[in-house]
């Protein structure tokens, strides 16, 4: 029976994009000391080889294997690791992702870029390596008789759990005997007693004497899916003549030390093997119960729509359930109390199932420091790069659409935001530039800093380049934060060449459109000569959210309950007018601008004008704002359903849901509302009046 290795290209290919993260990161930070980031980098290049040859992609293992090779002789200390090969070896890794990328869409890659790589690793493998060592004497065929290579002797010591992950060692003995004649010999040192036998566990080990003129390669072929779980020693087996054979030795164990043979005896393993360690089988033990497994975002996204389907039925019911409760009966008494456990149930379950589609944002981080590596190189600029947070814990839908906007902001930081080296100096500062990311958890949302301690933004520049886009008037009075603001214009940039690092004019308006879509919102602060921040603020999930219920004459609405700062009843002679039909409402030591959800929803004012309003003050696209409202109702856990897919956008909301009773409502997105539902002069009026009352606030201390 034959097998379709065809079904398992997808996680052979998920795989390998995670191993070329792992080599990216290592080359970036590695230590010419540290043996083991080298390891794992070697390992990464050697799984993908191995793997590619096993599913029939033979462009990517003729390209690894060079890669492979290369620090094969960095980790066997025979070659040095220098920032030109550092730099060569990132190339690689840049054009294996290439040819992945090609293999998993089924068509040719067609890159120049990869040849040429291709051929400087070959250059440096053959230009550079080192000549052999000197001090070592050579052995002479007249002091060997006349020594040759006739096969190979392997020693193969598997590990206890190797049957539990789906290898069998008989298979890889079959495939060595296809490379030809072998004798085989059983090492039973390592049976424990019959009482202690575990039946789910290896216990042998093998020598095998390879009668063959077979590469090494080829036989590391057959044992490269479990390298990393056994002891493997590959040793050229040598023809000698009779007078100068050594004595027969038994093979190497790992815990014994034994008298090596010298090099006109026994030539030594190749460098391509890493010794094993005692302490690592018990760390393959504690990973395995740690383990992990594959599922497709499709299957999770299902589930996720499924629980949020029962949170819908289990408002209904909850519903349902507080109109019986009226009546004092002890089978209506029991419906409640089961009721109440329903929606604990429900909702830690949809906590927990919402866990599942949660990833920490290292994910996304990983990518910049070898960006940061490649443009400040580019720019001749010498950048250091912070990271902190990057365990905080994301949904990976927002994930995904997050990397580019960030890309884009980091790429802003190097290339506008920091100086190069001269003028830093100039300026009093170290000549090496810092770009800090950082992520926490604030509320229902993630917040994602980019930091830089460069130039900061140029106010008036920043103005000049508006009056000459026509994006304001000269007569136009902006307070410094409302000209930063400007930079997230369409059409804005103050680069003064294009270049493939400077904008052209559609960047950092994009940034906004992309992070708003998703529910969040983008801010900057800066100071002249102190460096800018970058604030992203998105929602942890796309999914489900709690809400507060607002009426707005018979209709509902729900309100995030992330955005709600509070709810208070005002009085119409409490809020200020300004000019225009704004309004502003001082509430605690700021001023906050009114948004009157009737007038935006076009809504019917009712005949009576009451003298107090019902406020709820939420925030969102970095300002409060109250919400004047005609009634309050309960909170609510709700599932958001994309009102976008199953109609068209509308400005000022997010989405939409199912109450309890079966109603839809509409899902507020309140830094819509906020864009939407004030006028240009409330918000200059309002920067105006904060300005003043803080003047007023600093005089009275």
């Amino acid at each position: 029976m034959s097998i379709d290795l065809s079904q398992f290209i997808p996680t052979f290919l998920e795989e390998s994009f995670e191993g070329l993260e792992v080599m990216e990161s290592g080359l970036l930070n590695l230590d010419a000391n540290d043996s083991e980031q080298i390891n794992a980098i070697f390992r990464a290049a050697h799984s993908i080889k191995g793997g590619a040859g096993t599913f029939g992609f033979g462009h990517i293992t003729e390209f690894t294997h060079v890669v492979e090779t290369l620090l094969d002789e960095v980790r066997g200390g025979d070659r040095a690791f220098t920032p030109s090969l550092q730099s060569l070896l990132l190339q690689s890794v840049d054009c294996i992702r290439m040819l992945l990328e090609a293999a998993r869409d089924g068509v040719e890659c067609e890159s120049d870029q990869i040849g040429t790589v291709h051929q400087e690793l070959v250059a440096e493998l053959e230009g550079g390596a080192p000549a052999p060592a000197t001090d070592t004497p050579q052995a002479h065929p007249a002091d060997t008789g006349a020594q040759q290579q006739k096969g190979w002797l392997i020693h193969f010591v598997p590990e206890p759990h190797l049957l539990m992950t789906g290898n069998e060692p008989i298979l890889m003995m079959s495939a060595l005997a296809e490379l030809g004649d072998t004798e085989l010999s059983v090492l039973e040192d390592k049976l424990p007693e019959f009482s202690e036998l575990n039946p789910e566990e290896l216990h042998l080990a093998w020598q095998v004497q390879l009668f063959s003129d077979c590469s090494e390669a080829d036989v590391r072929e057959v044992f490269e899916w479990v390298e990393d779980d056994c002891e493997l020693t590959i040793t050229p087996l040598m023809d000698t003549a009779v007078e100068s054979a050594p004595a027969e030795e038994p093979a190497p164990q790992v815990d014994t030390p034994v008298e090596q043979p010298t090099a006109a005896e026994t030539p030594a393993p190749t460098t391509q093997e890493t010794p094993k360690t005692a302490a690592k089988p018990a760390a393959r033990k504690a990973s395995q119960e740690a383990g992990s497994i594959r599922v497709g975002i499709d299957k999770i996204d299902g589930l996720i729509n499924r629980v949020g389907e029962l949170v819908i039925t289990q408002s209904m019911l909850s519903q349902a359930g507080s109109e019986l409760a009226e009546q004092d009966l002890p089978a209506v008494e029991r419906l409640h109390e089961g009721l109440v456990q329903l929606e604990r149930n429900t909702r830690d379950l949809q906590e927990e199932v919402m866990r599942i589609r949660m990833l920490p944002i290292s994910f996304v981080f990983n990518r910049f420091p070898r960006m940061v590596h490649d443009v400040s190189a580019k720019l001749n600029k010498q950048v250091e790069l912070k990271l902190s947070g990057e365990q905080t814990e994301l949904d990976k839908t927002v994930m995904e659409k997050i990397g580019d906007p960030l890309v884009h902001l980091v790429r802003n930081s190097l290339d506008h935001g920091l100086e190069p080296p001269e003028e830093r100096l100039a300026a009093g500062k170290d000549e090496t530039g810092i770009v800090h990311l950082n992520a926490y958890h604030q509320g229902g949302y993630i917040v994602i800093e980019i930091k830089d301690d460069g130039r900061g933004l140029n106010t008036e520049r920043i103005r000049e380049k508006a009056l000459e886009n026509g994006l304001i008037s000269p007569d136009q009075p902006l307070a410094e934060s409302e000209i930063h603001e400007l930079i997230f214009r369409a059409g804005f940039s103050t680069a003064a060449e294009v270049s493939d690092l400077s904008g052209r004019g559609v960047g950092m308006d994009v940034v906004r459109k992309n992070i708003e879509s998703l529910g969040g919102h983008v801010s900057v602060q800066s100071e002249t000569g102190k460096g800018s921040t970058f604030t992203v603020s998105l929602p942890l999930t796309l999914a489900i959210l709690d809400g507060q219920l607002v009426q707005i004459n018979d209709e509902v609405y729900i309100v995030p309950l992330v955005s709600v700062v509070e709810s208070i009843q005002v009085a119409d002679s409490e809020l200020q007018g300004i000019a225009g039909e704004g309004r502003l409402f001082r509430f605690r030591d700021e001023y906050i601008p009114i948004i009157h959800l009737r007038r935006v929803f076009d809504v019917a004012s009712s005949a009576a004008t009451a003298s107090t309003s019902l406020m709820v003050v939420v925030e969102g696209g970095g300002m409060k704002v109250g919400l004047i409202v005609d009634d309050l109702q309960g909170q609510q856990q709700v599932v958001i359903k994309s009102l976008e897919t199953n109609y068209k956008r509308v400005d000022g909301i997010s989405g939409a849901t199912i109450l309890g009773d079966g109603d839809v409502a509409l899902i507020l997105d309140v830094a819509g509302l906020i864009k939407i539902g004030l006028e240009p002069t409330t918000k200059h009026e309002l920067h105006r009046k904060n300005e003043q009352l803080q003047v007023e606030e600093e005089a009275l201390a």
